[in-house]
């Protein structure tokens, strides 16, 4: 394996290792906040703010593993040999800035306490990922919303998923204070559930279709839609 299919690896090492461990935690705390606040249970203090702690680290987390996978996408295409990088060097750069600006905006989003500031965080975290997630380099099976393809996109899943859970962190002083925001809370976790475990399938899913990269020459001569590749070569007598 070289470099690149190494760091091919780090985004789904960190969702593996992290991201979902992590979301098992937050979902246990936040049952016993719940449970705390309904007075079902006694729990300790500290039970909410542990809760708001996992949900940050959990939101932090899906969001650095995107723009990883984002920026091997770039990478790979610019170091595929044979094959040139549409914009050249600079618009390479330009995409690695704007991933930086991105993950800056994350920074500040996880530090400003004022209601317009975190919706202007949350808003650019979100453009950013789009921005950079709309490059024809990034694998998408459709962009269509009204083919099935667009539904079983591993992509516009993670899309979803990123802007609930941005959502979620920018909203929670809200989300404390608010019955009307706690629902909505309640009820876009749920459906942050069905897209982990959509993204857990359709992300094993995609990793059997990537290949090395010394693969690639050999693997792009196969005829995807009718599932056949070329015969090997005979050896030379």
């Amino acid at each position: 394996m070289t470099a690149i299919d190494w760091f091919s690896l780090l985004h789904p090492v960190l969702v593996i290792l992290f991201v979902y461990p992590v979301v098992g935690a937050t979902i246990r705390l936040g049952i016993l906040v719940r449970e705390k606040r309904l007075g079902i249970t006694q729990q300790p203090a500290l039970v909410p703010r542990e809760h708001a702690d996992h949900g940050r680290w959990l939101m932090a987390g899906v969001v650095v593993a995107v723009l990883i996978a984002l920026v091997y996408s770039f990478l790979s295409k610019a170091a595929e040999p044979g094959a040139a990088f549409a914009g050249g060097a600079a618009r390479l750069v330009l995409l690695m800035v704007v991933a930086t600006g991105t993950l800056v905006a994350l920074l500040a989003l996880l530090k400003v306490k004022r209601p317009a500031l975190r919706a202007s965080f949350t808003l650019l975290t979100w453009a950013g990922l789009l921005g950079l997630g709309s490059q024809p380099e990034i694998w998408r099976l459709s962009d269509n919303p009204f083919s099935g393809a667009f539904w079983s996109s591993h992509y516009w899943s993670g899309v979803l998923l990123t802007g609930l859970l941005l959502f979620n962190l920018a909203a929670r002083p809200e989300i404390t204070r608010h019955l009307r925001w706690r629902r909505l809370h309640i009820a876009s976790n749920l459906l942050v559930l069905v897209l982990l475990a959509v993204q857990a399938i359709t992300g094993s899913r995609d990793l059997l279709e990537i290949p090395l990269s010394w693969q690639k020459p050999a693997i792009h001569r196969c005829d995807f839609q009718s599932r056949i590749c070329p015969e090997p070569a005979a050896p030379q007598a």
